[in-house]
């Protein structure tokens, strides 16, 4: 009989390790080496980084290694080996380059061969950076950076000097992936869709507060989702939202179940314009807009008394709760009151909405989380030159996510029971897909 290669179920303990235990391994290995990088620096009074630095030595070597490697793919044969005598091609020494990396300027040696048509894909012809370098670039610029601190960032940061003109480029492509992502196709249904507006600082002329127009969707599968923006003219209208939420209906969308926005006049009725089955809801979105009429100081009851109201299990609690509040506030802030008695009607549908589907529709957080980022990267430019840059800037904050806050795009929580409640309120608008 011949021989066989089972193995022991003991030694396949050893040998067989699950994706957790490898990638801890590998963490342990990363953080070894950087360790040991670290400590050799120390010692030998070296730098990381720099035109003698250790990782710019990593760097070097990594590259060459690798361009190495494409050229013995190229040829056919391993350098040395003789199996490359009289194939028709051969190596031809090497070409020095030196590229832009993560770590700073980075000088190798690229390999020749004697027909000329070797082309490298790891650092590719008359490329200046390598992959990683103008994603450096693209999320500084995300973050509110303007060209011109982008290039003193780097020149401080990694010792490299680059142009303007480089970084213009380098952001170039971001235009492109903006314009195919306001022009992409929507599902034919959402759940939920919220719109808002918030006022950015944007050069026409002169300096002035610009309205932009965001759309935040949540499918029938409960992924939440920017579904498009947009600058406008003066003042938040009506009439503006209802050309761009035209223009959501002619990429795809046909059905909306609940419409979440805050109490512009006339709002409700461009809405139920484009989508006539629509339920508007504003209460939540509502509280924002309060706000506005009352003192800072004051922030805090008025908004947790209005949330006791829209958290009301009926409509009768509900007015009853409200009464209480306009007793209170009604003579200090008698917009407030007005405000919500002009909307009472569309608080009236919410408190018809069973518990799973409140929760969707009154957490606002991945949108206020949004604002705040938009904010925040307008803030750090002062002002924008254009339209198209500010777009570019709040497309790319919407593309990064911050790890373990709250933010726009992702998965709802407890969609299943969500959806369920929806399937049984909506009927066949929602399971016939």
């Amino acid at each position: 009989m011949g021989t066989t290669n089972e193995q022991s179920p003991h030694e396949n303990e050893h040998q067989v390790q699950t994706g957790a235990e490898l990638a801890r391994i590998a963490t342990e290995q990363n953080r070894e080496l950087a360790e040991d990088l670290i400590e050799r620096a120390r010692r030998n009074g070296l730098q990381l980084v720099g035109e003698n630095g250790l990782l710019t030595g990593l760097v070097k070597l990594v590259l060459e290694g690798a361009l190495e490697a494409e050229m013995a793919d190229h040829l056919g044969y391993e350098k040395g080996d003789p199996a490359g005598a009289g194939s028709g091609n051969h190596r031809n020494g090497t070409s020095r380059k030196t590229v832009l990396s993560q770590v700073g300027p980075v000088q190798i040696n690229i390999p020749r061969d004697r027909a000329g048509n070797f082309n490298p894909q790891i650092v590719p012809k008359h490329s200046r950076r390598v992959d990683g370098f103008s994603e450096t670039i693209i999320s500084l610029y995300a973050k509110g950076l303007t060209t011109g601190e982008i290039q003193a960032h780097l020149a401080e940061v990694y010792d490299i000097e680059v142009s303007r003109d480089l970084v213009s480029r380098a952001t170039a492509q971001v235009a492109q992936d903006l314009a195919a992502w306001r022009t992409r196709p929507l599902d034919r249904v959402y759940a939920v869709l919220l719109i808002d507006c918030i006022y950015i600082k944007i050069r026409d002329g002169a300096v002035a507060n610009k309205p932009v127009y965001i759309a935040v969707g949540i499918n029938l599968d409960g992924d939440r989702d920017v579904l498009g923006m947009w600058v406008g003219t003066g003042g938040e209208g009506p009439k503006q939202w209802m050309t761009w939420l035209t223009e959501l209906r002619n990429r795809g969308i046909q059905d909306v179940l609940i419409a979440c926005c805050d109490g512009l006049k006339g709002l409700p009725e461009s809405i139920n314009d484009v989508w006539p089955q629509t339920d508007v809801q504003l209460c939540v979105v509502m509280v924002r807009t309060s706000l506005r009429y009352a003192a800072k100081q004051y922030w805090g009851a008025i908004a947790r008394q209005l949330k006791e109201v829209y958290t009301a299990k009926t409509a009768d609690e509900a007015e009853q709760r409200f009464a209480r509040f306009e007793e209170e506030w009604g003579e200090r802030y008698p917009a407030v009151i007005d405000t919500w008695r002009r909307s009472w009607e569309h608080m009236i549908v919410f408190m018809r909405f069973p518990a799973p589907i409140r929760r969707v529709v009154y957490t606002t957080n991945m949108i206020e989380s949004l604002n705040s980022r938009f904010r925040q990267a307008s803030r750090r430019r002062g002002h924008f030159p254009d339209d198209d840059a500010a777009l570019k800037v709040l497309y790319l904050v919407i593309q990064n996510p911050i790890k373990n806050h709250a933010n726009v795009t992702g998965r709802t929580q407890s969609w299943k029971q969500a959806i369920n409640s929806l399937a049984s309120h909506y009927g066949d608008r929602v399971t016939d897909r």
